[in-house]
């Protein structure tokens, strides 16, 4: 997948940021499946937010952040995981963690950083992104 032509980029809109965000989140999918991440959940929503992707991997729990980008105009997209996004993950999985009874379980916050130039995506998967924040 990495380096050669994804099928239906050409034919991705430029100007949707949704759309940016769910074709990086596909690619970043993949990605983590490749590397031996088992998808538990995507985009689990919660009052207090959401989380992309919830993986297992090596028996641990990966709360997940997909950041996508389409050119370098915004800086790097693995950067645009804020202070403020880290504590409103951090509050969503602890939430997450009480609901399904895994607070005994190990636990860490990963960051996929999707470019999407030129029809060639590049993947950078960040485990231990960033430490419980709140």
């Amino acid at each position: 997948m990495f380096g050669k032509q994804v099928p239906g980029m050409e034919d991705f809109p430029a100007d949707h940021r949704s759309h940016t965000g769910a074709f990086g989140e596909s690619i970043a999918l993949e990605a983590l499946k490749k590397d031996g991440y088992k998808i538990l959940e995507q985009n689990h929503r919660s009052r207090l937010g959401e989380i992309d992707i919830i993986a297992l991997e090596g028996g641990t729990l990966a709360f997940v952040e997909v950041k996508a980008r389409r050119t370098d105009q915004f800086g790097d997209p693995k950067h645009a995981v804020t202070p403020k996004k880290q504590r409103k993950i951090s509050m969503v999985a602890l939430e997450y963690l009480k609901k399904t009874g895994q607070t005994d379980k190990k636990a860490r916050f990963d960051v996929v950083a999707v470019r999407l130039s030129h029809g060639q995506p590049d993947v950078e998967i960040i485990r231990n992104a960033f430490d419980l924040a709140y």
